[in-house]
């Protein structure tokens, strides 16, 4: 990673590109196609004090690009479920993967989400796919996740939550 000193920021409102509610990236020409550049956007998302930021080597000049999302900036792209289903990890859009707690799972406007570290974390279509074979509804109608030979409610919202 550059020196500080060595990188140019660019603010949010200067961004030609911006990630959709759905986890696209997206600029003035529609949604990014190469896979190879959507994953290296994915892969260098970065968060500090002025938000989610992806850092990139543009012709030997670093630049720090703020920039916006409709949602959030961070996906589970992918389910792994071990250990005969005691442990579910998710697959980060930023490759980081890590252990579901099922305690920090809620739904809101019928989109599932999570929270680490305080960040909100929404499950991608095929994320959802995958995770809809792990869901059940209980007698009241609620959705409940078994892990670890234990059944936990998610909790539905309203209000977006972090």
């Amino acid at each position: 990673m550059p020196q500080d000193e060595n990188i140019v920021v660019i603010p949010k409102e200067k961004s030609v590109f911006w990630l959709d509610s759905n986890g696209w990236w997206k600029n003035a020409g529609g949604r990014f196609r190469k896979k190879k550049i959507i994953d290296y956007f994915h892969k260098h998302i970065g968060l500090d004090e002025n938000g989610y930021f992806v850092l990139h080597d543009k012709g030997g000049v670093w630049e720090k690009v703020y920039f916006p999302y409709e949602d959030t900036a961070l996906f589970v792209f992918d389910i792994l479920n071990e250990n005969n289903g005691n442990d579910i990890r998710l697959v980060l859009n930023t490759g980081q993967n890590i252990l579901l707690d099922p305690e920090k799972l809620h739904i809101n406007d019928d989109q599932l989400y999570t929270i680490v570290d305080h960040q909100r974390i929404r499950f991608a279509e095929r994320a959802m796919i995958k995770m809809s074979k792990l869901l059940e509804e209980d007698k009241d109608g609620r959705l409940v996740i078994c892990t670890g030979g234990v059944k936990y409610t998610i909790a539905e919202s309203g209000v977006n939550e972090a």
